[in-house]
């Protein structure tokens, strides 16, 4: 048997975390067992559903590496096949047609709740005793009466429930459109789906969705339903914890591989490890290791593993990956060359790419004023000419680099008997306006030997003026 997921998101809006982390876990399971992975957009909801949420959803799952092996399915366009099949049931009269009015299912739940009773379906139409109107009626399923669904779930464990407490659910409505439980059965038994695995906020349509493939022998698939992902209050993760879109994490600058390695673990362990290629997580994923509680998401901990995953891959793809984000903020063509450099110097002092390259910004960006509290603290009448002797002394050097710069700050300092502090600060001034950057011989090596000259002559100049 060839093992087949699938992710079945519903185009209303854009891929969240909780969707990526599923989409993943039934991505890893495929790829574990040489089986395949599917996508369903499961846009019945016409009202709701939208091209730009399809587009999101699917540039989404491209960023990530999660993109299907087959052709993506759409449910709108699977209309005629499962009106087909609601015509089988109606046939074999496995479900009926109800005809009951608001006012009659309104009236039934007030009767069955004075009689301390859990309110159901009104079950008038169940014999088709009861008519009504041939286009004013909805189609329910007929529901066993008697008897247990019992499946055994990957992360659950055993479940069962009466079927005397599940309604003859509605499956097609008035209009003709089929409902979400239908679909899916319908969906899942096409797609060859062997493993549902899927958020515990399904899990009390599974006894419904079963006894709907055994009214058709359908086989039914190993389900697996994961637990919520919470925020920090304990409550369901939403935007207000600070939770975007996939796409959000992208454009804030997160590694797709940052995010993954996050999301493996959100809910699944495997002992203390944190960090997993995607070859560990294919290697090592089990659904017996996802946690049935739930999972907290942590933002501090997903920037942690961010900058794990900066620092671990090749500069050169940093590199590339860092290009859009310094465009953001004007990086001039002649630059690329120092790309590699720039995330040399900066990974270890950033935890995504927007960081990155907002720190790099004084590569690119001469100061257009200068600290106060600095020029305080490290300006006195030694600056002139502090300024002038590292001038000349970087005119006459011969290699720029990182050492080579460095050297030059320390023989000034060294010759005019100050501490290397008192001059290597200044220049970090003239260089980015204030104090914070990385070493002194980095930065000087990354904004370039004419640029770092010219930064001089106008600190100079500045000095000149202001005096």
């Amino acid at each position: 048997m060839t093992i087949r997921t699938r992710f079945a998101p519903s185009p209303t809006g854009f891929l969240h975390i909780g969707g990526a982390r599923t989409a993943l876990y039934n991505w890893l399971f495929a790829r574990q067992h040489k089986g395949k992975f599917l996508l369903r957009v499961e846009d019945t909801d016409e009202e709701r559903s939208s091209d730009d949420s399809v587009s999101q959803i699917l540039s989404s799952m491209k960023w990530l590496g999660l993109e299907a092996d087959e052709k993506p399915i759409f449910q709108s366009s699977r209309k005629e096949l499962y009106k087909k099949y609601i015509i089988d049931l109606l046939s074999s009269d496995k479900a009926y047609k109800c005809f009951c009015s608001k006012e009659e299912l309104e009236n039934s739940r007030i009767e069955q709740k004075s009689k301390g009773l859990k309110p159901r379906f009104c079950d008038k139409c169940r014999d088709g005793s009861h008519q009504g109107l041939d286009d004013n009626y909805v189609v329910r399923f007929r529901n066993p009466q008697a008897g247990t669904t019992k499946f055994l779930d990957s992360v659950k464990g055993k479940i069962e429930i009466k079927n005397s407490e599940l309604d003859d659910l509605i499956i097609q409505r008035s209009d003709g459109t089929p409902t979400y439980n239908f679909v899916v059965v319908i969906d899942d038994n096409e797609m060859r789906i062997t493993h549902v695995i899927r958020g515990d906020d399904h899990i009390n349509n599974t006894p419904k969705q079963i006894n709907i493939m055994q009214a058709f022998g359908f086989k039914v698939p190993e389900y697996a339903h994961l637990p919520m992902i919470m925020g920090d209050d304990g409550t369901r993760l939403s935007k207000r914890h600070g939770a975007g879109s996939v796409l959000e994490y992208r454009d804030k600058g997160f590694l797709s591989r940052g995010l993954l390695n996050y999301l493996a673990r959100l809910g699944w362990s495997h002992g203390d490890e944190e960090i997993f290629s995607i070859e560990d997580l294919i290697s090592n994923f089990s659904l017996s290791r996802v946690n049935q509680s739930s999972a907290c998401f942590d933002h501090k901990k997903l920037l942690w593993v961010n900058q794990h995953w900066l620092n671990k891959i090749p500069v050169e793809d940093v590199a590339i990956l860092l290009e859009p984000y310094l465009a953001r903020l004007g990086m001039e063509k002649s630059h690329k060359d120092y790309l590699p450099h720039i995330v040399n110097t900066m990974k270890a002092r950033s935890s995504t790419l927007v960081e990155m390259s907002e720190k790099s910004k004084f590569i690119f960006k001469r100061p257009i004023s200068y600290e106060e509290k600095a020029q305080d603290k490290f300006f006195d009448n030694n600056i002139l000419d502090i300024f002038n002797n590292t001038m000349n002394a970087l005119l006459d050097l011969k290699i720029w680099s990182d050492e080579s710069i460095q050297e030059v700050v320390k023989l000034v300092s060294e010759n005019m008997g100050l501490k290397l502090i008192f001059v290597a600060q200044p220049i970090r001034i003239a260089m980015t306006g204030n104090v914070i950057s990385p070493g002194i011989g980095e930065t000087l090596f990354l904004i370039g030997k004419e640029e770092s000259i010219e930064r001089l002559r106008n600190i100079i100049s500045y000095l000149n003026k202001k005096s």
